[in-house]
């Protein structure tokens, strides 16, 4: 029975072993006939050209209203009267609100009687004077008289009209913060107007560059709140000194800004030339690789296989990138014009990868998109 048992698991191993012998010839066959060749990856890819992009810096920016304030009571009253909408465009010199004036009016009534007076009480004493009845000194009064009721009268004027808030330029209101009736000091805000056509724009350049900003100097803005839309604009003002801690100076821009899209205080993107055109490649920003240690490419090119037989493939090429327009980034080194540039599918590739190009969808590569309002 023993016997038995052992002559059976010889067989049994005997078996096995066969097996695993010809599995493994027949694997070694199926990889010197490059039966597991990896299949190729599917791409797009562009060819290289050369491009002239002017050398611009790209900075943060604020926008500042050129006239903006937030007009207030300039004298303490009750609001009797308010004349506007928030939000409402209004012209220099509108009637915002008033004030009562109805004491004021009473004295000015009071005054004007006293002025008028004072000139009788002049003439009267004008003809007495030539007749030598009175004195020189008592016309002089008189005269002094007069002119100060009518000083007094100006006074009180002035303060009517001081109690009838205007506009003091053409601009935009805010929201309304005074109710009628409301008792308002001397200061207390109403209403905020803000000059939004043309509008300012501050931002700071470093001190390497402070030579090339001069006053006329155009500067392009985008906002992210209002993409595609590019606002242009000049210089009108370098600051006369660089922040000791930033090494940095502040630089003013004027901004044509046509139906008050950019409102003041608002975060933009300022675009200043720095300098002469230079020669870059422009590839579609999917067509880079970013990473820590460098940034890549992958160039389609005939690659050689272990056999000997070449295949299309790719080879991951570092290069520097300098600056961006749109869709597009540009490339200063590290490759040439007529390289073939994989596009996309950059994630799924390695050196010496096979591919597949299909160039049937392309993805963006506009320097200047315009995306459809939504």
């Amino acid at each position: 029975m023993a016997k038995r048992m052992i002559l059976m698991l010889a067989v049994v191993v005997l078996l096995i072993t066969s097996l695993g012998y010809f599995k493994t010839r027949q694997i070694q066959a199926a990889v010197k006939s490059h039966a597991f060749v990896t299949p190729p990856v599917a791409i797009t890819t562009v060819v290289a050209k050369q491009d002239k992009w002017p050398a611009t810096m790209s900075v943060v920016g604020s926008t500042v209203a050129i006239h903006g304030v937030t007009v207030s009571a300039d004298l303490p009253g009750t609001v009797t009267n308010l004349s506007f909408d928030s939000g409402r465009t209004v012209q220099a010199g509108e009637v915002l609100a008033e004030l009562d004036t109805r004491q004021e009016r009473a004295q000015l009534a009071a005054m004007e009687a006293q002025r008028d007076l004072a000139k009788i009480n002049h003439a009267r004493m004008q003809q007495l004077v030539n007749e030598g009845v009175i004195s020189r000194q008592d016309y002089d009064k008189a005269i002094a008289e007069q002119k100060q009721t009518e000083a007094n009268v100006n006074e009180i004027r002035a303060t009517i009209a001081r109690k009838t808030i205007r506009a003091p330029f053409s601009g935009s209101l805010g929201i309304r913060q005074a109710n009628l009736g409301q008792y308002l000091s001397a200061g207390s805000p109403i209403v905020s107007l803000q000059s939004l056509n043309p509008i300012y724009v501050n931002f700071s350049v470093p001190q390497q560059v402070l030579g090339q900003m001069h006053a006329g100097h155009t500067v392009h803005l985008t906002s992210d709140s209002l993409p595609g839309v590019d606002f242009t604009g000049r210089i009108n003002a370098v600051d006369s000194v660089v922040d000791a801690a930033t090494r940095n100076v502040q630089v003013q821009a004027t901004v044509n800004n046509p139906g008050g899209k950019l409102r003041p205080g608002m975060f933009v993107q300022v675009a200043v030339g720095v300098g002469e055109q230079r020669s870059i490649i422009p590839v579609p920003a999917s067509a880079i690789n970013y990473a820590p240690f460098g940034d890549s490419v992958y160039v389609v090119s005939d690659v050689s296989g272990p056999d000997g037989k070449t295949f299309k493939g790719v080879h991951q090429q570092f290069v520097k990138v300098e600056g961006a327009r749109g869709d597009q980034v540009g490339i200063v080194s590290g490759i040439k014009p007529g390289d073939e540039i994989v596009s996309s599918g950059v994630f799924k590739l390695r050196n010496g990868a096979a591919v597949a190009v299909n160039n049937k969808v392309h993805p963006e590569n506009n320097p200047a998109p315009k995306p459809e309002d939504n």
